[in-house]
């Protein structure tokens, strides 16, 4: 307010020094004036705008500035990405803010400061869910059947301007590479769920490998995608299922929460549950099931409505900091 009030008082003081450089009465007026009184009080009140304004700026980057969060391995939830600091440049804001009008608004200039302990650093650990400081929630859906639900979800997905991870079966996509790749053309993240949905735990490191490769293959050949995620089918898996994946530059990733949609419970049930317990950095299970096409708006609106943000798991799990609508 005080900005507003003292750039009003010089556009006035403009004015009026525009028209007596050519009007008698106040011309004469404003040449009976010691120059340096002028020059003062125009001084005083630019720098007084100047101070409120940083002021405004260092008390905004006050309350904003965080320092990064280091990746770590919980004991319940394995391996947490690390989380990046943010720093705002009060300098830089305060010039770029300087050579704006008063009615641009304010937009503070960032810089975001990387963690000392990266996931990359944790080693051939599962990972669970995103970091509880970032606002961002996951949908995972893990495909080898339901063909008929895919089309309606990405129907929905666009509406509502989400994007997901899709975890494919690699059997499944070798008999549907169109419809894979209408799902990559909609902008969704293609990952990796082994080749025939097996249980991994029980197999042989020859077999394991071999199931992960072949997807990953699969997906370089098919799509053109560089796999970096696999979700083991059912959940199971042991740590040398882990190890082989990340022997194949590939990071292990299961759910915080499960939609358990492949039990057919109500579509309300299911927003319900997902509303409710959606939480920063959840990744959600779900499938291209009837009850989760029907519950899939209604989930998407309820985590929304808890001031969460919806992306892929590279999106949710990178230590890439969710900014606040004034910060750019």
């Amino acid at each position: 307010m005080k900005t507003e009030k003292a750039a009003l008082v010089l556009a006035c003081i403009a004015v009026v020094i525009g028209i007596g450089s050519t009007y008698g009465p106040v011309k004469e007026m404003l040449a009976q004036l010691k120059p340096q009184t002028g020059l003062a009080v125009w001084g005083r009140i630019y720098t007084e705008a100047q101070d409120d304004l940083r002021a405004s700026i260092e008390s905004k980057a006050a309350k904003l500035n965080s320092p990064p969060v280091d990746a770590t391995v919980d004991r319940v939830w394995k391996a947490i990405p690390g989380y990046n600091g943010l720093e705002v440049d009060v300098e830089a804001t305060y010039r770029e803010a300087k050579l704006k009008g008063p009615n641009d608004g304010l937009k503070l200039l960032y810089r975001q400061i990387k963690p000392k302990v990266s996931l990359d650093d944790l080693g051939a650990q599962p990972i669970y869910r995103g970091n509880p400081a970032k606002p961002m929630v996951s949908l995972m859906i893990n495909v080898a059947w339901g063909n008929q639900y895919i089309i309606p979800m990405l129907d929905i997905l666009d509406q509502e301007k989400v994007k997901v991870t899709f975890f494919l079966d690699g059997s499944w996509l070798s008999r549907n590479k169109e419809l894979a790749a209408e799902m990559l053309k909609r902008g969704h993240e293609m990952e990796n769920h082994a080749y025939t949905h097996p249980n991994m735990s029980t197999l042989s490191r020859a077999r394991a490998t071999a199931e992960i490769q072949k997807t990953q293959n699969l997906l370089k050949e098919s799509l053109g995608v560089t796999n970096i995620w696999f979700a083991p089918p059912s959940g199971d898996f042991d740590q040398e299922t882990v190890d082989i994946a990340a022997s194949l530059g590939l990071k292990t990733v299961l759910w915080t929460l499960d939609t358990v949609d492949w039990r057919n419970p109500s579509p309300d049930s299911i927003i319900s549950k997902i509303s409710s317990q959606a939480e920063p950095g959840t990744l959600i299970l779900m499938h291209p099931t009837a009850s989760s096409s029907q519950a899939l708006r209604g989930m998407i609106r309820g985590i929304k409505a808890k001031g969460l943000q919806l992306g892929t798991v590279s999106q949710t799990l990178s230590a890439e900091r969710v900014l606040p609508p004034d910060v750019e």
